[in-house]
C-alpha cells in the first residue's frame, strides 16, 4: 500500500456560509464551484476545483476555524493574488520564517488558515 495523491481538503464553516464560500472560494480564488452528490448535498456547504487541486466545504454547526491547521496552495502569480486579497479586505500575513520559498497566509471568510506558495 502506498498513497498516491491527494484527493481533496476540507475546510469547515459555519451553517450558512456558502455564499460567503462562494464569495471567496470561487469569486477570489478563482476555483469552479462543482455540485455535490445528492446524498450530501442537504447538508450544506460547497465544493470547488481548479487544476490539481479539490476544496470542500462543509457546514460543521459547532464550528471553530482552524487557525494553525491548513491548506497550501501553489500559485502561478502570488503578487497579484496578495493584491487581489488586500484588495477585497481578507488579512494577510507575511511569514518570515522560510527563505527557499515566497509565500503568504491569509483567512478565509470563517477563520480559516490557508497559505499560498509561489509556484516555480
Amino acid at each position: 500500500m502506498q498513497i498516491v495523491g491527494l484527493d481533496h481538503v476540507l475546510l469547515a464553516m459555519p451553517p450558512g456560509g456558502e455564499e460567503e464560500a462562494r464569495a471567496f472560494y470561487g469569486g477570489l480564488l478563482g476555483l469552479t464551484e462543482v455540485k455535490k452528490p445528492e446524498a450530501l448535498a442537504e447538508a450544506g456547504g460547497c465544493w470547488f476545483e481548479g487544476p490539481g487541486t479539490a476544496i470542500h466545504v462543509g457546514v460543521d454547526r459547532a464550528f471553530t476555524p482552524a487557525t494553525r491547521a491548513h491548506p497550501a496552495f501553489r500559485v502561478l502569480d502570488l503578487g497579484a493574488l496578495h493584491r487581489t486579497l488586500e484588495g477585497a479586505g481578507v488579512p494577510v500575513t507575511l511569514p518570515g520564517d522560510r527563505e527557499d520559498l515566497t509565500r503568504f497566509f491569509a483567512t478565509d471568510p470563517f477563520g480559516n488558515r490557508v497559505e499560498f506558495i509561489q509556484a516555480d
